[in-house]
């Protein structure tokens, strides 16, 4: 029965088949622009087409409506005696603050009468008539962006938020007004621009600490500066702490492949410097140690110089530091062919606590460098940690 049906099935997926002139197309995948679209408005180089969102017929319907004041119902007082018109049903619907401002308004006839204080008239103008159209001119974003930041956020315009937000990522972020923007962005929620405010600070802080703008904030938020320059200064030492680490490694580096070089001289021979038991070939292939030339000259220097004893060269000084280290690491002292090697090891035991202690840390460190725990002539790493 279970059969019969799984035939008939595959039939009538047949016959479906057969009649179908094509199989439909699937539809495309996402792009990469995506995400952009969905956060600007769906225009890569501005958050709106032309500095609108909507069709310019309608655009310039809404801008006549706003600048004739045709039966405009609000009056919008503003800084020394401006006065803004207009239309209580378009900014309250734009605006939840506004509505609500609207609400609680005095009335005289039909006139609704509200404040909107602290910016420029201008900024306030520019600020409505966004509400109406999502427009704005480029030069008034320039002048009144911090303005419109702040209005935005006051009156919960989220569109005109993330205009400002997205001039100010563009471009509009300048020295000038970096000190403002990291206030009012950690004021006015804006994460995403605190943390380039923030890095442009700290790039530029001796410019920024003496100019009138640092005063101000270190007046106002006094807090906040102090986190500021702690932030600078934590971040100067980090800087310097990885420039310490890094030359700590380098030198690690060189000290390793110095003794694979030594190695590979007391044991195999390099060109004109060798064991004494061995065929020498001066034009034999170009050797793979890097550190081979600068050891070679060293060695001959050791040899043949008249103050070899410790402390009384400094080249020879470091000659007798490379064997002691040598020895430290080498796993055979009795098969290996580099001088000194057993003496080294057994003058280990006479060595006090606290010179034990710095020769295993140093070996710790030139081994982790080069990770070269399981090599044939050095001691594993786990040998080597101080206790």
């Amino acid at each position: 029965m279970v059969m019969a049906c799984v035939d008939l099935q595959q039939q009538s997926l047949k016959a479906a088949d057969s009649s179908s002139p094509s199989v439909p197309v699937p539809p495309p995948l996402p792009s990469k622009t995506n995400v952009h679209q969905k956060r600007y408005g769906g225009n890569e180089v501005a958050p709106c087409l032309n500095h609108s969102c909507v069709l310019t017929s309608t655009k310039d319907t809404w801008d006549r409506l706003f600048n004739d004041g045709y039966k405009a119902n609000v009056v919008i007082y503003t800084d020394n005696g401006g006065i803004v018109y207009a239309h209580a049903n378009i900014i309250g619907t734009a605006s939840s603050v506004i509505k609500g401002m609207l609400k609680q308004a005095k009335r005289h006839g039909k006139w609704y009468t509200i404040s909107i204080r602290g910016v420029p008239q201008e900024a306030v103008r520019v600020f409505i008539r966004f509400l109406y159209s999502s427009c704005y001119k480029n030069e008034e974003m320039n002048e009144y962006i911090m303005h419109l930041l702040l209005l935005s956020h006051a009156y919960v315009v989220p569109q005109l938020k993330r205009v400002c937000e997205w001039h100010l990522e563009h471009g509009l972020l300048t020295t000038e007004n970096v000190i403002d923007v990291f206030q009012l962005a950690l004021l006015c929620d804006f994460p995403r621009l605190s943390v380039m405010s923030h890095r442009m600070i700290m790039k530029h802080f001796k410019e920024l600490y003496a100019t009138e703008a640092w005063t101000a904030m270190k007046k106002s938020h006094p807090f906040l500066e102090k986190e500021l320059r702690d932030s600078v200064f934590n971040e100067e030492n980090t800087r310097e702490e990885r420039i310490r680490k890094r030359n700590e490694q380098r030198i690690y580096s060189q000290l390793y492949e110095a003794m694979e070089a030594l190695v590979h001289i007391c044991r195999d021979g390099c060109k004109t410097i060798g064991p004494h038991d061995k065929d020498l070939k001066p034009n034999h292939a170009t050797c793979h140690y890097e550190a081979c030339k600068g050891l070679e000259s060293l060695i001959r220097h050791f040899a043949g110089c008249k103050l070899r004893v410790p402390g009384g060269c400094v080249h020879c000084k470091r000659m007798w530091q490379l064997l002691e280290l040598h020895s430290r690491v080498c796993a055979d002292s009795d098969q290996c062919r580099v001088p000194l090697c057993r003496n080294f090891k057994e003058k280990m035991e006479k060595q006090s606590k606290k010179d034990e202690v710095r020769w295993k840390l140093l070996v710790k460190n030139v081994l982790e460098t080069k990770k070269i725990g399981g090599s044939p002539f050095f001691l594993p790493v786990t040998s080597t940690v101080v206790s």
